[in-house]
């Protein structure tokens, strides 16, 4: 450990001379200017700089210009057992462009920051590649792909067979017409499996162009101002979201990657089951100050519990994804009335559209594969007041790797 200290004093000295020449984020507006509003996620610490006009070269009708940061490199995380691991991962860029790189040293976050964007947002996002101060030895690129997002151009879709990629010390800047509403996943595309499986994937929501307006769903008499999807009748309206992402870490893999060892690709098995990148019990840390902070990492690099709290008569939205690069996971709350009224950022409707066309439909679990989203609708009318479990019904992913203890893919769903 005394020599990861040395590692990133050493780094920091080298960055701290004319290396900073490489980060240029782009944005189209003076993020600083008093027109400008900045919204800053609690809980991850990134931040979305907007301004609103009434169009613009590329899209026509009033819409946000949206500008954010982010940096990719390498950092620590803890397991659900209370080991310590390696990882790759994203972070918000932090302080000026001349501290970016300091502050991203070893400061990867798992999963990578939730980002919220709404439909007929322009979006520059910069990526700064900050390199990997445990692995010297790697000089690996980076790249962002929008998981699951149709009309993204061949450079900005983050594929490195047709797309650009960030080299150490480097920043990119992509560029996204967000035309679609709905869950997606956004994450490394470079060496993916690899990357991936170390921690470089988050998750990406799209809010409808239908929000803030009023909708009755006759199913439940119930007006909503807030929904999933631009339904035209409510159907998918809801009163408080919560973004779940499943995953699973080889532990193996991990210490080998830390080890400088060989990678057992063909042998990758999630042992450490996560939600929001942490197993159970941490799942249930609300309080920050609860979760150990890994070491050598400035900050916390596991932000996001997985508590959902609603009050009796609400309805929940669950927006559910798979980032996980081997594993299926089933979840299922016992008690919860689950409606499944979205897959693959799209409503489940047929090719129509139309209400009258709707696959939507009640379960009792929800099955994912790697890289897939489902939107789940709970609503919690008649349900009694209490503490309810969200878990795996995959019973070998209900621990934190070889322990028999209770741990891994739960979490709790507490009614008010």
């Amino acid at each position: 450990m005394k020599l990861n200290k040395l590692l990133i004093a050493a780094a920091s000295a080298l960055t701290a001379q004319a290396a900073f020449a490489g980060v240029y984020p782009q944005c189209p507006f003076d993020i600083t200017a008093a027109s400008v509003t900045h919204e800053t996620d609690a809980a991850t610490g990134l931040t979305l700089h907007s301004r609103q006009v009434a169009s613009s070269a590329n899209a026509a009708g009033p819409h946000r210009q949206v500008c954010l940061h982010v940096v990719g490199g390498d950092g620590w995380m803890v397991l659900g057992n209370g080991a310590q691991t390696y990882g790759f991962g994203f972070a918000p860029a932090e302080g000026s462009d001349e501290q970016v790189m300091i502050n991203g040293t070893s400061n990867a976050k798992f999963p990578a920051p939730s980002i919220t964007l709404r439909q007929d947002d322009e979006v520059w996002l910069s990526l700064t590649n900050v390199g990997m101060i445990h692995r010297p030895d790697l000089f690996d690129q980076h790249s962002v792909h929008w998981h699951g997002f149709p009309q993204a151009s061949a450079i900005f879709d983050g594929v490195p067979q047709a797309s650009a990629t960030v080299q150490m010390g480097s920043t990119f800047t992509y560029y996204y017409k967000v035309n679609d509403p709905g869950t997606y996943l956004w994450h490394c595309h470079v060496e993916a499996t690899e990357h991936m499986e170390m921690g470089m994937i988050g998750m990406l929501n799209v809010l409808p162009r239908q929000d803030n307006t009023a909708y009755t769903d006759a199913s439940v008499g119930k007006a909503f101002t807030k929904f999933a999807y631009n339904d035209g009748d409510g159907s998918t309206g809801y009163d408080k979201a919560f973004s779940l992402q499943l995953g699973a870490v080889d532990s193996n893999f991990h210490e080998l990657h830390e080890l400088v060892q060989p990678l057992p690709f063909l042998e990758l098995k999630g042992d450490f089951a996560q939600i929001n990148g942490r197993g159970y019990p941490m799942t249930t840390f609300e309080n920050q100050a609860d979760m150990s902070k890994a070491d050598n990492s400035p900050s916390l690099s596991q932000q996001l519990h997985s508590v959902v709290r609603a009050s009796v008569g609400e309805r929940v939205l669950l927006r559910v994804t798979n980032g996980s690069v081997d594993s299926y996971f089933t979840l299922t709350g016992l008690g919860l009335p689950m409606k499944v009224v979205g897959r693959g950022a799209q409503i489940a409707r047929g090719p129509s559209g139309a209400a009258a066309d709707s696959w939507a439909h009640e379960t009792a679990s929800i099955t994912l594969g790697g890289g897939d989203g489902i939107d789940v609708l709970i609503d919690t009318q008649g349900l009694a007041a209490g503490t309810y479990y969200l878990y795996t019904t995959n019973l070998n992913l209900l621990s934190n790797g070889a322990s028999e203890d209770r741990g891994g893919l739960m979490t709790t769903f507490v009614l008010q």
